[in-house]
């Protein structure tokens, strides 16, 4: 009975997961490919044009960027593969990577909001508009980043020119189902033993162990009331619904105003993104890209996503003390 209770939880929380992860992956394979297949890249890149053709950026980054609203597995594929094929550099898919914040945003705006609103009610509109804000931010500034860093570059998607082979789509089903059947077994042969060996080590504690230590030594925040800190530490020490609840209690028996509340909500994202994004995105981040490629994009947009969000709640202080 034992060793059906360690399978059955072991399917529950790894197995089946893990299962979900991949169908994911294969479904933004598939549709990466499918419209690669088609030439459809300028299609989906006139979305993101204005911004792309100021930061000298290729049409593949703006197909990516169009597709990072639906599927962010696929929208980095395309990147990927892209740079696989040497169609892009390196320079420009740490740069693209960057420039889909906004949109990869967008994916989770609907589960965060119906997440927040019912638990910090009005300041849930103010954190949103907040974070939403950031992310344009971050958009923003790549654009402008990219026009002076890819400015001498021979950038490859300009120049490139697409084909004027009318496919058909069988023709373009049996291309993709075969650059498929390559991607994913080198995706599966990085991703699954990484997100088994995460597993194992979140399971021994060591992700607990950080985020516990992050939560213990919050002394520099002592600008900030024992109640905000509160927050934070369930924010970083469990996850951002814990601190979501608590800053619901607080704001129900009115002991934070909504201010107090949004503001302890961006420093607990800031201190407790950077580890999640490790532990979560690095296993399928390893199998569409090589593994020390997949951890220097996570630290980039990592770091540019702290720094961000940093900034918003520096400028939300300033203007609400």
């Amino acid at each position: 009975m034992a060793l059906q209770d360690t399978l059955s939880l072991l399917w529950l929380q790894l197995g089946w997961p893990l299962l979900r992860l991949l169908i994911f992956i294969s479904i933004g394979l598939l549709v990466a490919g499918f419209i690669e297949a088609l030439n459809w890249t300028r299609k989906l890149a006139v979305v993101a044009r204005p911004l792309t053709r100021f930061g000298h950026l290729s049409a593949i980054t703006g197909a990516s960027f169009s597709m990072a609203f639906f599927s962010g597995v696929a929208a980095n594929t395309m990147l990927a593969e892209a740079y696989e094929k040497k169609n892009i550099s390196k320079r420009e898919l740490v740069l693209a990577n960057l420039f889909n914040s906004l949109p990869t945003y967008f994916l989770h705006l609907p589960t965060t909001f119906f997440i927040t609103a019912p638990l910090i009610k009005g300041a849930a509109v103010i954190y949103i508009g907040l974070t939403f804000g950031a992310a344009i931010l971050r958009t923003l500034a790549i654009t402008v980043l990219s026009h002076f860093l890819l400015a001498e570059e021979n950038v490859t998607g300009q120049q490139q020119q697409n084909t004027s082979e009318q496919t058909t789509l069988k023709t373009a089903w049996q291309r993709t189902m075969t650059r498929f059947k390559q991607r994913i077994r080198k995706i599966m042969r990085f991703t699954v033993p990484i997100y088994i060996l995460f597993f194992f080590l979140a399971r021994a504690g060591m992700f607990t162990m950080l985020e516990d230590f992050m939560a213990a030594h919050l002394s520099f925040l002592s600008w900030l009331s024992p109640k905000a800190l509160s927050i934070i530490a369930l924010q970083v020490a469990a996850e951002f619904t814990a601190g979501l609840a608590a800053a619901g209690a607080l704001l129900q028996d009115g002991s934070m105003d909504y201010n107090q509340v949004v503001l302890a909500l961006l420093v607990g994202n800031v201190l407790s993104s950077p580890i999640r994004a490790v532990r979560h995105q690095f296993p399928y981040y390893a199998g569409i890209f090589k593994p020390r490629l997949a951890m220097q994009l996570i630290v980039f947009s990592q770091s540019f996503r702290t720094i961000s969000i940093a900034l918003v709640a520096l400028l939300y202080y300033l203007a609400t003390v």
